[in-house]
């Protein structure tokens, strides 16, 4: 069986991508005790996301998953509140970010390990917007405090890379590692 180390509700919709046959399995980790170097960052979350829920389930196949942005070599994570979300979205306006998402596929005989790298462009955005998208509450479970696939709001120019990855789960990579390691 297939468990996703997620509490995402994005995840769980593109694991269905995947399979349909899964179970959730949210891992209790401090995601902000990590004091490691951007580079590792992501795919040390995506390890410890991974080991703690297959604890839990070590007959199965663990798929645990984290994104960041970066900006100007500093980490966006998720804003605590309407500032920090303020400032994020300012700073990304009319600029060039990377997202990365790390990804771990773990078995008792294998771990496999992956960083997705995209570019995403974001349109020049005014204080208008950003308040009023700040209000719709998306912002504060997303890493940069934005969702690409909220259309309505017209942040991004464009993304060079997997869009699937910049919402937080590289599909088609992390299929192809399962099917290479004979997992699906």
């Amino acid at each position: 069986m297939i468990v996703l180390a997620s509490s995402s509700p994005r995840r769980k919709k593109l694991i269905q991508e995947i399979t349909k046959k899964y179970i959730i399995d949210s891992p209790n980790i401090d995601e902000n005790e990590s004091f490691l170097d951007i580079s590792v960052l992501s795919m040390d979350l995506a390890k410890r996301k991974a080991y703690e829920v297959f604890i839990r389930h070590p007959n199965d196949i663990i798929i645990a998953c984290d994104t960041i942005v970066i900006y100007k070599d500093k980490v966006f994570g998720k804003p605590k509140d309407y500032q920090e979300a303020h400032k994020m979205l300012k700073s990304l306006s009319n600029h060039k970010h990377i997202v990365l998402s790390s990804y771990t596929i773990l078995t008792k005989d294998k771990e496999i390990n992956n960083t997705i790298k995209s570019q995403v462009y974001f349109n020049k955005l005014s204080d208008e917007l950003i308040d009023e998208y700040i209000k719709t509450g998306t912002c504060f479970d997303k890493a940069g405090g934005y969702a690409i696939q909220d259309e309505k709001y017209p942040l991004v120019k464009k993304i060079i890379g997997s869009k699937n990855n910049v919402i937080g789960f590289p599909v088609e990579e992390i299929k192809k590692d399962l099917i290479k390691f004979n997992l699906l």
